[in-house]
């Protein structure tokens, strides 16, 4: 499941020039009574971009109503997208970040951190004059160097590049950061996994439960032209989620960006996307969260039933993975073979039942691709040739496959189950409280019976009611049945509109979110 689109994360920019532009002519000296502030700016560099993060702390004795700070800079940074835990906006040289919607009042002695990532040229020289609601802050700071294992990435203002479905690396890519300091060689603190009968089990061979989150962004930001994640995967950010005592995150990617396609700006694509990726995939294993690489976007021109866009692009789901999908998984699986922490779900929500005709017809589609998938216009991949790629590329890695009816069926996965000779294979189920199968009833007649045989994962959780009731019912039941569960998402969303974990990237729960939370910290 994704909810960001193109469409929304321009509403937001818009939103943030108007907000910005009412904060810099609302504050009035009865507002400005005193306020007291102080502010710490740090930023995470790599040349040509940076990520700002700042830190406003109400140092006075009274509330703070509707905080607005402003800055500005001295050489050419640029704001690029909208920011996270703020409404940012930039105006020449001065930048402004006005409360988010959940946090208007800022508490005596409380603070909010917002950041948000800028592209730039020649020097980064750190801003050292802040103010709030019009009041000086002191006890501002300049900026310190801090390094993390955050992968934003600058977004030069240059153009993207033609849309192409050639899956050729951009060869103007501009230098990325470098991966964080693990090598990639399973030495980490998540356990190396593999199957086991119907269960995953570390290299001793105790059984490991996944319980955790989804993080969604890395499968739009970067082909919308934005950035490579939807708000901060930095070390605090990652901490955030191990407090909720999570012990795996699932990471949704895109296809065009990882393979370097020309319709993603170059900044964006190829080696700078692998790196970001790698990069937060090697923190989170480090940090104890086994890492799950989730195929989320495709390409492939699809205009049929319950189309999600009329676009080759991987800018929406697609029922299933087209021809470049073999090549994303072969150089995933090269990245990624010498660590078995991380595991591979092939595609996030296949939907082959609602573009041919028959579910008889729809599992041969899944698993065959190609001529068994009359109806959808594009060259398919089918499970079995994306098991074969990550094989062939040396990888034994634990590989997630997703049913049909967008990974809520598994009715016929046992029986279309593609041949593996590394015996690695399990089974990727989605449930929302709309779905068709989301009854005990359901889980008990079709779940149950090939959780008996392979390992189940339950790749996202969610009810779109802003409320935890459903998702309770499904984790009892999954516990009960030693099956690994995650929440969608890691992300400061509205829940109204989608499922949304937090309202801050400190962890935060939404209304949604606390009944996550509260469970995951009783089980684990």
């Amino acid at each position: 499941m994704t909810v960001r689109t193109t469409t929304t994360a321009l509403v937001a920019a818009l939103a943030a020039t108007a907000a910005a532009t009412l904060a810099l002519t609302g504050a009035g000296p009865a507002a400005a009574a005193g306020l007291q502030c102080s502010v710490d700016y740090t930023t995470n560099d790599w040349g040509s971009g940076f990520t700002a993060n700042v830190k406003l702390t109400n140092a006075g004795t009274t509330p703070i109503d509707n905080w607005s700070l402003g800055y500005a800079y001295t050489g050419n940074q640029t704001l690029s997208g909208t920011g996270w835990n703020g409404t940012w906006s930039q105006s020449g040289k001065n930048v402004t970040v006005a409360a988010p919607a959940w946090a208007t009042t800022l508490a005596a002695g409380g603070s909010a951190t917002a950041g948000a990532n800028f592209s730039y040229s020649g020097t980064n020289t750190a801003p050292t004059a802040f103010a709030v609601n019009g009041v000086a802050c002191n006890g501002g700071s300049g900026a310190s160097p801090s390094p993390s294992a955050s992968a934003s990435a600058s977004a030069s203002p240059s153009p993207s590049a033609s849309p192409s479905s050639s899956a050729s690396p951009s060869s103007s890519a501009s230098p990325s950061p470098s991966p964080s300091g693990s090598t990639g060689t399973g030495t980490g603190k998540a356990p190396a996994l593999h199957v086991s009968g119907n269960k995953l089990v570390d290299a001793n061979g105790a059984q490991v439960v996944l319980r955790g989150v989804n993080r969604s962004g890395m499968e739009f930001m970067c082909v919308q032209g934005y950035g490579f994640s939807d708000g901060p995967v930095d070390a605090a950010s990652i901490a955030a989620i191990k407090s909720w005592k999570a012990n795996a995150v699932r990471v949704p990617v895109n296809e065009d960006c990882w393979n370097g396609y020309a319709n993603v700006k170059p900044e964006y694509a190829g080696e700078n996307y692998r790196t970001a990726v790698k990069n937060f995939v090697s923190a989170l294993r480090d940090a104890g969260l086994t890492p799950i690489i989730d195929l989320h976007w495709t390409q492939g021109l699809y205009t049929g039933n319950s189309s999600g866009c009329s676009d080759v692009n991987s800018t929406c789901q697609k029922p299933m993975p087209g021809a470049g999908a073999a090549t994303f998984w072969s150089s995933v699986a090269d990245t990624f073979k010498n660590d078995t922490s991380v595991v591979f779900d092939l595609l996030n929500e296949p939907y082959a039942d609602r573009a041919v005709s028959g579910i008889d017809q729809a599992w041969n589609c899944w698993r065959d691709g190609g001529s068994a998938c009359p109806g959808i216009n594009y060259p398919v991949s089918g499970m079995q040739t994306l098991v074969n790629a990550v094989r062939t590329a040396g990888a034994n890695n634990v590989i997630l496959l997703g049913g049909l009816a967008y990974s809520n069926d598994l009715g016929q996965w046992l029986a279309h189950k593609p041949t593996d000779p590394a015996g690695n294979l399990a089974a990727s189920w989605h449930v929302y409280n709309f779905n068709t199968c989301s009854s005990q009833s359901c889980w008990n007649s079709t779940v149950a019976p090939l959780a008996a045989q392979v390992p189940v994962v339950v790749g996202e959780i969610g009810e779109n009611d802003c409320a935890h009731s459903f998702i309770d019912q499904v984790m009892s039941w999954a516990d009960a049945a030693k099956v690994s569960y995650l929440g969608w998402t890691w992300n400061t969303w509205d829940c109204g509109q989608g499922p949304s974990l937090i309202s801050n990237f400190d962890g935060t729960p939404t209304a949604f979110g606390q009944g996550l939370k509260d469970h995951l910290t009783a089980v684990n």
